[in-house]
Formats: structure tokens, sequence, C-alpha cells
């Protein structure tokens, strides 16, 4: 009899002693805080996934859990060079080692190489990739060309018109010390 597994709800040592592997193929929009940084976000969008789980077992040690995961997805944001719009590839391939608890998990973390969690029967798969994807986006997206020609500088004209505009701040202190001050008469 084979097991189901459920991305939702992963039993996560369970799921690495079968050696089981889920996959998905999921629009963008089920993905809740990934599609709010979305620019222009539409329902063709898609995200595949799959994880696999293994038992590694090191030299000397018990067994561990382990997840592989691999994401990816066409983004669309707004490119910072011409403001125009950008499909950016994300893609996220990485290894989860599952250990017990939370102080475990914080007392290995600085000598691991590895990402550690915690161990979990009601584990969330699909949370996970979420996150991996948000951490993928890029700081500043942009085109590797943009499509249209981008002015990277002002020119001549454009300083000439604007300094001509300014009016100099002390003009006016200027003009007020050309006129005499009135003296107030005193009888």
């Amino acid at each position: 009899m084979t097991k189901e597994f459920s991305p939702r709800h992963l039993d996560v040592k369970a799921f690495a002693q079968a050696g089981a592997s889920l996959h998905g193929h999921e629009s963008l929009l089920n993905y809740e805080r990934l599609a709010q940084e979305a620019q222009g976000l539409h329902p063709d969008l898609l995200v595949d996934w799959q994880a696999q789980g293994a038992l590694r077992t090191a030299t000397g040690a018990q067994s561990q859990v382990w997840l592989q995961l691999q994401a990816q997805a066409s983004f669309p944001m707004h490119c910072q060079r011409c403001m125009g719009p950008v499909d950016v590839p994300l893609q996220v391939e990485r290894d989860f080692r599952f250990v017990a608890d939370e102080a475990t998990a914080e007392a290995q973390d600085d000598e691991s190489e590895e990402d550690l969690l915690v161990l979990s029967r009601d584990f969330d798969l699909h949370a996970l990739i979420e996150d991996e994807l948000l951490m993928a986006l890029p700081m500043v997206p942009m085109h590797d060309e943009c499509p249209a020609p981008v002015p990277l500088s002002a020119g001549e004209a454009e300083f000439a018109q604007a300094s001509s505009e300014k009016t100099n701040p002390f003009a006016a202190l200027a003009q007020l010390q050309e006129k005499p001050v009135a003296k107030p008469k005193i009888d």
C-alpha cells in the first residue's frame, strides 16, 4: 500500500523514510504572499516544484531526515532601469535537514552548511516553497537588455532650462539692502 502525502500537511519523517517525492504545477495565484509582490499577475503564471524526502546517515551517527526542494517560476515585476514590465525567472534548489526541536536547530545552525528546520508531522511544504521563492526575488529587477533605449543622462538643454527657471534665493535680500531704512522720529 502506497501512502499519500499532502504538501500542506506533510509528515516529514514518514515522507523521508518512504523516500517519497511530491511535485506540483500550480498557479502563482495559489501563493498569496508571493502574488502580492507581483506586477501584472495573471492566472497563466505557474510555479513548478518538486520535493524529495530521504534518510541520510552521517559516519557514526543516526540517520537524519532530509528534504530536497526544487522550484521555479517566471515572476512579473517592473524593470528598475526602463520601468517596463519584466518577467524575472526564479529558481530555487535547496536541501533541508530536519532536527528534533528549535533548540537543536539554533545550536547546530552556525556549524551546518545546510538549512535546518524543525521536524513536524504537520509540515506546510507549500509555505516553505513560497518562502524560498520570496527570498529568491531580486532586490532590483531589470531586463538583461531593455526593449527600448533608456536615456542614461540629461542633455545640456534640460540643465539650461532648469537653471534659468530657478530664482536666486538671495535676490530678495539684496533688494532689501538697497532700500533706505526709515528712522523713527523721537519727540
